[in-house]
């Protein structure tokens, strides 16, 4: 049997989204979300940290859909993304346990993770202080900016153009955030429509609902290399200001992708954090990378 399924269930959610086989001897008939508590077990620290109390039999994942190129699906039905074979190689590959991916909206993916809808999030999360105030993060997996794409030809030539004009952005995301900093800066004279997901935004690009979107750069590249009547917005930002290599076009902001998970999820996080530097360090990271990204 194909290790990887794709599931869907009456409502449209990926409830059992592209689940790998355990390849370890996890127990059988337990969810992904069981109890977290092994009940009055005399074994050691390092015994506990293997059973199912920490790492679950299954790992529900928490995640907006479609994000390409992060986790979006196929023609086909099949889930793929960054995030996605990140997941396969951390869960499958290194602790040896079965995952699946639930659709979830952005802007509601922190309180459903604390309601027990799923263990993690995996879902392109920018580490800032305000989410961390609500859950905790992994070690960073992935660098971003914050970016602005234009129509071919627009009268848009840099970030003072803004002002004034229709601005797109997803709910609940850090492009937003970086949207409302910049209508600070505009003295308010920012126009900015919210969307539910990004390809909202994309559309009403394409449209001519709004002159720009402000998203993250490798999820706006995704978008605007498929096209050729939408560009980047030149010009300098917090990426040339920093000692970083700056990309060819104008950042906003500069963030690291985390996995969230509960506050009282600690053992797992640990579990999950050495899983992370083990496909750094042993090459499956940069494979997988180079994949989805140029450069």
């Amino acid at each position: 049997m194909d290790r990887r399924t794709y599931l869907k269930t009456g409502t449209g959610l990926l409830a059992g989204g592209l689940v790998a086989g355990c390849t370890g001897g996890g127990s059988s008939g337990q969810s992904g979300e069981s109890t977290t508590e092994s009940g009055g077990s005399t074994e050691s620290t390092t015994q506990a940290e293997t059973t199912e109390s920490v790492v679950p039999s299954t790992v529900t994942i928490g995640s907006d859909i479609p994000y390409r190129p992060f986790e979006y699906e196929t023609t086909s039905g099949e889930l793929k993304g960054f995030d996605v074979e990140i997941a396969e190689a951390i869960f499958a590959g290194q602790l040896g346990v079965d995952y699946e991916f639930q659709a979830t909206s952005f802007d509601s993916i922190i309180p459903s993770l604390n309601n027990n809808n799923f263990r993690v999030i995996m879902s392109a999360m920018t580490i800032n202080e305000t989410r961390d105030q609500k859950v905790d993060f992994s070690d960073p997996y992935f660098t971003a900016y914050q970016t602005v794409i234009v129509r071919k030809g627009s009268s848009i030539s840099s970030k003072s153009d803004l002002k004034g004009r229709p601005v797109g952005v997803q709910k609940g995301t850090t492009g937003a955030n970086a949207a409302e900093e910049l209508k600070s800066e505009f003295g308010g004279d920012l126009d900015l429509k919210k969307y539910d997901q990004i390809n909202g935004a994309f559309q009403a690009l394409i449209n001519g609902q709004v002159d720009a979107v402000i998203n993250d750069n490798t999820v706006n590249a995704e978008f605007a290399n498929k096209r050729d009547d939408v560009v980047f917005l030149k010009g300098d930002g917090v990426a040339a200001e920093s000692d970083q290599q700056a990309p060819p076009y104008l950042t906003l902001t500069i963030e690291n992708y985390g996995i969230a998970f509960r506050e009282d999820d600690d053992a797992f996080r640990k579990r999950v954090n050495e899983a992370l530097a083990a496909i750094k360090e042993n090459g499956t990271y940069d494979e997988i990378y180079s994949k989805y990204f140029a450069g």
